[in-house]
């Protein structure tokens, strides 16, 4: 498990123009810490460690620590602003949490074994129907992702959300115990090219199998034109 820790500082310069100050000349990241017993609080956080920390995938979906003035607090990344073309974060949402406490989270699915699966190997492409799935759990068995073996997957196999294998006291917040709700997450099928190649071929075969039937009908008139010419042949003859 990947271990983040994030350090702040409290601010006291509050508003839209402080913030806009501490993000122009400062280099840093204004942001609110809440939850738990205590009151909001505001705070603010260096931008190069805040990015630095983002590009870790656990940073969305476990709880890390977050030093306040010295002081650890545990905390999950509850909201985040980003600017819309600059690379550049404009605030965070950071909510203290305890171990018992239980949490709904978007989980990252990691897919093991793609390249080698079954399905794959015999020509099919994996379809990810999702990424991540929603989780409830205390805190403390809050995982940073939830794998997935492909490796005896064929084609047409699709793994559904009633198939996860889910951690130990982590369940799904929507129940898929009904088929509206089991939804498909990965699946195996033929390259769409493949699969209308297959069509045409066996079309063709169908209307090569209904000519040949059609053939058969042709030949099959003319030898009765040949004898009926033939009878009617004769028959001049005799007269």
């Amino acid at each position: 498990m990947a271990t983040i820790t994030l350090e702040a500082e409290v601010r006291t310069d509050l508003g839209k123009g402080a913030s806009r100050r501490l993000r122009r000349l400062e280099s840093k990241v204004p942001a609110v810490l809440y939850g738990g017993d205590k009151e909001p609080q505001s705070i603010h956080l260096m931008h190069k460690n805040v990015t630095k920390a983002l590009e870790t995938e656990s940073i969305y979906s476990s709880v890390f620590d977050l030093k306040v003035n010295g002081k650890v607090e545990r905390v999950i990344l509850k909201d985040l602003q980003r600017h819309p073309y600059k690379p550049i974060v404009l605030h965070m949402d950071l909510q203290r949490v305890s171990a018992k406490d239980v949490l709904v989270k978007l989980i990252p699915l990691h897919f093991l074994n793609q390249d080698d699966c079954v399905g794959v190997k015999e020509g099919g492409m994996v379809n990810h129907s999702m990424m991540q799935v929603e989780v409830r759990c205390q805190a403390q068995h809050l995982p940073e992702y939830i794998e997935i073996d492909l490796l005896n997957m064929n084609i047409g196999d699709v793994i559904h959300l009633s198939n996860l294998e889910l951690p130990k006291g982590v369940a799904l917040a929507t129940s898929p115990g009904d088929a509206a709700h089991d939804h498909p997450v990965v699946s195996i099928h033929l390259p769409k090219l493949v699969e209308e190649v297959e069509d045409v071929v066996e079309e063709e075969g169908l209307e090569a199998t209904e000519g040949d039937g059609d053939a058969e009908g042709v030949s099959e008139s003319a030898e009765h034109k040949e004898h009926h010419d033939h009878d009617k042949h004769e028959d001049d003859k005799s007269e």
